[in-house]
């Protein structure tokens, strides 16, 4: 079993980490965050100064940061990885990142004899954890077989998109586009709710179990109605996320109506200083509640 390296141990790529190392793979770490390292090297992961350090003698590199201008930076900055990886080595990318960035990426590995897996994930750090989450595969049939077993370490539920680098990408966009459009409508309706004079405890027990049910919407407005606005998905990274999904729709020459709402909605809460709340905060944003 060859060694893992983690570049990005923050609220998902901590998880993986603690997962991984659970299921005894050897698991090296970075992120410019030591706090975060030092918590993992208690549990056993060699942590590193840089990219370049730690993935030495490790058969994957996960990145699990935030956007395509961190993945740059750990990938090809001053100590970025690529330069001390060798060919057959692999890199997992799991960012939401745009499907252009993925294939920018995986050509540039390619060029290094580096395999590029398009990974993105779902499902929140708790699944992360007990490697429940969904990953978005797609890259080479090949690829996948020689790194299958650190894959299906991370997630039962792996789902082969393509063999085409940046299918995964698109792929997650769609999922994460539904995903504010749904978190949007739900903060929405228990504003309306709100100012209906409706309990919203009581309104959203309906929408439960309900027609307009989702489970982002029962997830983030339950935490919104306790007043729990503790970050677990900041509101920036759907923010991110729901823009890069309209520019990859316009770019393929699709133009939805909820799409570009869903981001505008998304945008206003950053802009109202919402940002590094959880997503949750859309109710306090509709609802009229400021920060």
């Amino acid at each position: 079993m060859t060694g893992v390296a983690i570049a990005g141990v923050g609220n998902m790529g901590g998880a993986i980490a603690q997962r991984l190392l659970g299921e005894r793979w050897p698991v090296q770490v970075f992120d410019i965050d030591t706090a975060k390292t030092a918590a993992l090297r208690a549990l056993g992961a060699t942590a590193h100064a840089d990219a370049a350090a730690a993935v030495m003698g490790c058969g994957v590199l996960i990145v699990c940061v935030v956007d395509a201008a961190q993945t740059e930076d750990v990938l090809f900055g001053p100590r970025g990885a690529a330069k001390e990886m060798q060919p057959g080595q692999a890199v997992l990318l799991c960012p939401t990142i745009s499907p252009g960035d993925v294939e920018d990426f995986a050509r540039r590995l390619t060029e290094r004899g580096i395999s590029t897996i398009d990974a993105p994930m779902s499902g929140g750090p708790a699944r992360a954890r007990d490697g429940s989450m969904s990953l978005m595969v797609a890259c080479g049939d090949a690829v996948f077989e020689s790194h299958r077993m650190v894959i299906e370490a991370m997630s039962s539920k792996v789902f082969r998109i393509s063999q085409r680098p940046g299918d995964g990408a698109r792929t997650k966009l769609v999922n994460n586009l539904l995903a504010g459009i749904n978190l949007a409508g739900a903060a929405e309706a228990l504003a309306m709710a709100q100012c209906l004079g409706l309990d919203p405890a009581a309104t959203l027990g309906v929408i439960e179990q309900s027609s307009g049910q989702s489970w982002i919407g029962s997830d983030r407005m339950r935490r919104a109605i306790a007043g729990d606005y503790a970050p677990r998905a900041h509101v920036t990274l759907l923010q991110k996320d729901t823009r890069l999904a309209v520019q990859a729709a316009a770019a393929a020459g699709f133009e939805g109506p909820l799409g570009p709402a869903a981001r505008d909605v998304f945008a206003r809460a950053a802009e109202a200083g919402l940002g590094d709340l959880d997503d949750a905060a859309l109710f306090r944003l509709l609802s009229g509640q400021g920060r």
